[in-house]
């Protein structure tokens, strides 16, 4: 389960970064660096995590013109980045745009490609809220399956998105496309500004390919054994 588990490392304190990364190394294989540790580490982060041996989740949710986006992932893939992200309402053609240019990138590094995933809707916003604040026609959990097939269509490898919105998910875009699931709290742990959540072992029952848990490990009084508990309940212990 340890390869399911993506930590996120939301500081910009770098001392706390360097203590947590190395507290967790041996349980965890992935950290997700968002604009609050990138602000901080900038990109003379990746040869470090690389020589560590850890895989990094790049979470800066790219959201402008298709240039812009490619330039942006493009160079993300060349520095090293396992996994990057981009808000699948900035449409077709932005996602088709990034993923040539992340695949011509490895090409051209001769490293490989990484995973990209298009953000749904964040999981903060519940149905109430999306009805007030989006305009849709849709419901929520039509709009991020709507989501989902568009990045599919333009070559994204999945989507992050609520664990609860998995099984219709896999229904419109197959078992090969990823779901990358945050919103995930531990039946122990507060569930914060979190509105569509579950915990580990729901989200993985329901089929995450990977789950995001930022602040019930790095804000606890041990992290290490939180994401024990954590990657325990994954497993149905």
């Amino acid at each position: 389960m340890k390869d399911k588990l993506i930590v996120a490392l939301d500081t910009d304190d770098g001392e706390e970064i360097n203590w947590l990364s190395g507290t967790l190394m041996d349980i965890v294989g992935w950290f997700k660096m968002g604009f609050q540790a990138f602000s901080e580490l900038g990109i003379e982060a990746f040869p470090w995590f690389d020589q560590n041996g850890y895989k990094v989740f790049v979470d800066l949710k790219f959201h402008d013109i298709p240039n812009t986006v490619a330039r942006d992932v493009g160079t993300m893939t060349k520095q090293g980045a396992h996994m990057i992200n981009m808000h699948a309402s900035g449409g077709f053609e932005m996602m088709q745009a990034a993923r040539f240019s992340a695949d011509e990138a490895s090409d051209d590094s001769g490293i490989p490609k990484p995973i990209l995933l298009g953000v749904t809707i964040l999981t903060s916003i519940d149905e109430t809220g999306f009805q007030q604040n989006f305009g849709s026609e849709r419901q929520l959990t039509d709009q991020v399956v709507y989501l989902a097939q568009l990045a599919q269509a333009a070559g994204l490898d999945g989507v992050v998105a609520s664990p609860l919105e998995i099984e219709p998910i896999r229904k419109a875009c197959g078992n090969n496309f990823l779901v990358v699931t945050p919103g995930i709290r531990p039946k122990w742990a507060d569930p914060g500004d979190q509105r569509r959540i579950t915990t580990p072992a729901e989200a993985i029952n329901r089929g995450a390919d990977f789950i995001v848990v930022g602040r019930p490990i790095i804000e606890a009084e041990d992290p290490l054994e939180a994401a024990r508990k954590i990657l325990d309940e994954m497993r149905g212990m």
